[in-house]
């Protein structure tokens, strides 16, 4: 449960569930990348096979099956995370009303250096960035669950097969270029600082008040 720690000058952010899902949700997303560009073939095409101990990358069997593991995490830690947060009624990440105007405003502070508006615990951006997200996670959960019923000798329609096929491609190119964005958004030096947060659970209290003084007043009212 987020909570301030004030004679650690610090705020709890994350509890370690939810950075045990995040993680989880995370590694499985970059082992499915992985391994489903092993099954097109791509890296034998591009010598990657060459590469010193990455020879196996272009056995098809073997990323087939890295690609069933990764998936059955991902489908385990996204019921988690809704199951989770459902429970908990946490619904921080949900998209508010004016959200993408928000995220201008703070985009357009962060590079002039001029004062950001106030957050809550999540800034706009983020909170976008979540739903972009879990749709397309969404979407490669749903249209691969009916390739591996088709894998699995089960007759489908053509279409369906089709679609989910062409859908599952665009999940695919969604994801990685969400993991870029997710990940260049560190470059801010801002942002940089909630790195550590997603290991450790914790986020510096000035920083908090600085930043996110609508979530800084909520913890305070809650700590009282």
């Amino acid at each position: 449960m987020e909570k301030l720690l004030e004679s650690e000058g610090k705020v709890l952010r994350h509890d370690r569930t939810v950075r045990i899902i995040h993680w989880l949700i995370a590694l499985s997303c970059f082992v499915l990348v992985f391994s489903g560009f092993g099954q097109m073939p791509v890296y034998k095409r591009y010598m990657i096979t060459d590469l010193p101990g990455l020879t196996w990358t272009a056995d098809y069997f073997i990323t087939l099956k890295m690609h069933y593991v990764a998936a059955v995490i991902l489908v385990f830690a996204s019921f988690w995370h809704v199951v989770y947060h459902g429970i908990r009624r946490d619904n921080g990440l949900v998209p508010r009303k004016g959200d993408f105007g928000e995220s201008v405003r703070i985009m357009k502070a962060i590079i002039t250096g001029g004062q950001e508006p106030p957050s809550d615990k999540y800034l706009a951006e983020q909170r976008l960035a979540y739903v972009f997200m879990a749709g397309t996670i969404a979407v490669l959960i749903l249209t691969g669950i009916i390739k591996t019923v088709k894998s699995m000798g089960f007759v489908l329609p053509e279409g369906l097969v089709f679609w989910s096929t062409q859908l599952h491609n665009l999940g695919a190119a969604l994801i990685v270029f969400g993991i870029v964005a997710h990940l260049g958004a560190f470059i801010v030096p801002a942002n940089l600082k909630l790195l550590g947060s997603m290991f450790h659970g914790k986020v510096d209290l000035e920083y908090v008040k600085h930043r996110h003084s609508i979530w800084y007043e909520k913890l305070k009212r809650r700590s009282r």
